[in-house]
């Protein structure tokens, strides 16, 4: 590693960057109701609003990795931090629904530009057995700003409107680039070539199974048009994943997912932990918010004000557990983390109820700030650190994309099930209209609170089963081969090459840099 790279303040600087999209992929929840009234939407539509950033955010990551190994991490991040503001400032201005939507699916292509490069970046200027500090601060970010976009949220709702969930990205995100052109340093580009026809297999099958899963109670899981069903999108959906797997086996140049990556046990275990992650922790918001200020009555500021106890405990607690990852065996770490935190929001589901107590839903929504920070960097130093650094943008990409895919499947699925919920208790599956043409939010009526809330609340349950997937799948990890870890229970493991389009094959000894 050159004398002149400074590996934190390129952290720091990326840091910036990650952090404001991320918390694009839950500022939107909480503002749901304002939404709803001031564009004159739905809640199916308005559902769409994150779930079209999620998709362009999650499609293209398989090659945007890639792009920064061919092009430069540095120059991608960079291009695509100017995409996301531009975008941000073009979702303010919208004035309609629909134009929000389109907005978003620029803005989702900006953050598919920058995420990839941030972990390929960490993995290329900090040495192995620095990288678990790396990626706590990473996984403090990641952490934090998933659950900071709900109180950012609705603060910027309340005071200046819903506009400025989005007009607030453009200060940051001019000094993220300036920060970013300073700090983060220019690194040896690789040669690369590029599997279109697996982005637009990929594409068109998360395309077919989002929409179905998000639109199908709107068609009561029947008939769209003519011989077009939901049922039959959905499944055509999945031939087109299982095309899609077929083709990077066989594809002898540079797949978008090798799948020689998935022979180390620890990436495979790692992606299946931050998918449940993604699935949860976007399903999870959305029914909150909408109990909060359509049973409860809070403003959207209040709601929000609900979840500083996860954001402040995550944000504490992920930069200790990161010093940990480098020493204890990350199934005593993530598979905690998870358990907890779908304990978590079991407890919470349950007591959504109306007049539930304030203090009492604060417990809950405490322990899932201390599950977080159990989560996050145990997952991501895990799954990246064995890897190659000449597969780091590959690696990289398919760690970010799978939880991408969590999250859109999350959005769509909750959709799914909130409408279900919502028809067997007796209520409008649109859930009401949140409001009045100003945007100000308006409490549902005392008669509709009951079968509002237990339909929240009995929505909450999809979210922590997935997460139970998530600990399942940790009790898999083994003890990464690490210089600041015991190695007395590593397994032996044979060395072979790397190459350009696969994982590392040499887990014994991960080069240093």
């Amino acid at each position: 590693m050159s004398d002149q790279i400074r590996p934190w303040p390129a952290l720091w600087a990326l840091c910036l960057g990650f952090f404001m999209i991320l918390v694009d992929t839950t500022i939107v929840s909480v503002a749901t109701p304002a939404l709803m009234s001031g564009l004159n939407a739905d809640i199916n539509a308005v559902i769409w609003v994150t779930s079209a950033y999620l998709l362009a955010y999650a499609v293209p990551l398989l090659i945007t990795g890639r792009l920064g190994d061919r092009f430069g991490q540095r120059r991608l991040y960079l291009i695509g931090l100017v995409v996301f503001t531009a975008a941000s400032a073009w979702c303010g201005l919208s004035q309609g629904i629909e134009m929000l939507i389109v907005a978003r699916v620029f803005q989702g292509l900006g953050a598919a530009l920058m995420t990839p490069q941030t972990m390929a970046v960490i993995t290329r200027i900090f040495p192995p057995e620095r990288r678990g500090q790396a990626m706590g601060a990473w996984g403090a970010v990641a952490g934090a700003a998933t659950l900071v976009g709900p109180l950012l949220g609705g603060v910027l709702v309340d005071s200046l409107g819903w506009e400025w969930i989005f007009f607030v990205n453009i200060p940051v995100g001019v000094v993220g680039f300036i920060l970013a052109w300073k700090l983060v340093p220019k690194l040896p580009l690789r040669s690369h070539k590029f599997d279109i026809l697996g982005v637009v297999l990929s594409g068109i099958g998360m395309f077919l199974v989002v929409f179905g899963l998000q639109e199908g109670s709107k068609y009561d899981w029947g008939t769209i048009t003519g011989i077009i069903s939901v049922p039959l999108l959905i499944i055509v959906g999945l031939v087109f994943f299982a095309a899609f797997l077929f083709w990077q086996a066989k594809n002898t140049g540079e797949p978008l997912v090798p799948l020689r990556l998935f022979k180390d046990r620890n990436f495979t275990v790692a992606n299946i932990g931050i998918a449940a992650m993604g699935f949860a922790i976007t399903g999870l918001v959305l029914p909150l918010m909408l109990f909060t200020q359509l049973v409860l009555g809070y403003s959207p500021t209040q709601s929000a004000l609900l979840m500083t106890p996860m954001a402040v405990l995550t944000g504490v607690l992920a930069p200790f557990v990161g010093r940990l990852v480098d020493r204890v065996h990350p199934r005593y770490i993530a598979g905690p983390g998870l358990m907890l935190l779908a304990v978590s929001v079991v407890w919470l589901g349950m007591i959504m109820q109306p007049g539930a107590s304030v203090p009492l839903m604060l417990i809950p929504i405490a322990l899932m700030g201390v599950a977080n920070a159990c989560i996050w960097s145990p997952l991501s130093a895990t799954a990246t650190r064995n890897l190659a650094q000449d597969v780091a943008g590959a690696g990289s990409g398919v760690y970010n994309t799978t939880r991408q895919v969590g999250a859109v499947l999350g959005s769509a699925a909750i959709a799914a099930v909130m409408a279900a919920r919502l028809t067997a208790n007796g209520m409008p599956s649109s859930g009401g209209d949140g409001g009045d043409a100003s945007g100000h939010v308006e409490r549902l009526p005392e008669a509709l609170w009951d079968g509002y809330a237990h339909a929240m609340g009995e929505s909450m349950y999809l979210p922590a089963a997935v997460l139970v997937v998530g600990v399942a799948a940790t009790m898999f990890f083994v003890r990464p081969t690490h210089a600041g870890m015991s190695s007395a229970a590593a397994p032996v493991t044979t060395t072979a090459p790397a190459t350009t389009n696969g994982a590392a094959a040499d887990q014994g000894s991960p080069a240093s840099s």
